[in-house]
């Protein structure tokens, strides 16, 4: 327990700059793990779990395992919509969409120290989600993604406006990989949140480190 809670210690400070979302689908348990691993290993910055259609208990079982993974890396883990599986395994944080629990009943209920993200396609969602007390937006999606959420277009005039109107980290997300991400020169975002670019890249771990470099020589991050 004293190694676990020295682990939790070093959790570094919000960094958004490379945030990666989990997807499972059609992939096996141990398959999932080793590519959430190989992510780590690429140097994501930040880690999400995004399970649709798991069961509660099922849910807190896997994501257990990726917090065991994220923990040694320092990179914090947040789950998607789930308040009550982020606080059962107490992970970092939570996200959450415009459909889920309030900004303002999640910080009051998992208190300061919590990370809290939201996302907003709007400057006045952006600005409601801040004034609640989000630590961080995810802004989109730029483009179509592949992944089984319902996705509206965000054109990048509303995601530099948003960036303008928060000073809460702004990341973009949506479809985005390492060829594309020339859109988002300028915006002002603190990073990028991808799926796909890396969960079902050959190499996850060399996916990540590709998308940090052309992200850096873009001086996007």
């Amino acid at each position: 327990n004293d190694i676990w809670s020295g682990m939790r210690s070093e959790i570094k400070k919000l960094d958004t700059s490379l945030y990666f979302i989990t997807d499972s689908t059609g992939f096996s348990e141990e398959e999932f793990l080793r590519r959430t691993q190989a992510a780590l290993q690429g140097g994501v910055t930040l880690l999400q779990i995004r399970e649709k259609n798991r069961t509660t208990r099922e849910y807190m079982s896997l994501a257990e395992k990726v917090h065991a993974l994220a923990l040694p890396y320092g990179v914090p883990l947040l789950i998607d919509d789930r308040l009550d599986v982020a606080m059962a395994i107490d992970a970092e944080g939570v996200h959450l969409g415009q459909s889920d629990l309030p900004i303002a009943i999640a910080r009051r209920i998992l208190g300061p120290d919590k990370i809290v993200g939201a996302t907003a396609k709007t400057v006045p969602q952006a600005l409601e989600a801040y004034e609640q007390g989000a630590d961080y937006l995810g802004v989109g999606a730029i483009y179509p993604t592949t992944t089984k959420v319902k996705t509206v277009l965000t054109s990048t005039d509303t995601l530099r406006d948003i960036c303008k109107a928060v000073p809460i980290a702004v990341n973009a997300i949506g479809g985005l990989n390492r060829d594309n991400i020339d859109v988002l020169q300028g915006t002002g975002i603190a990073g990028i949140c991808v799926v796909s670019a890396i969960m079902k890249a050959a190499d996850p771990r060399q996916a990540a480190l590709d998308l940090r470099a052309r992200a850096e020589q873009l001086h996007i991050l």
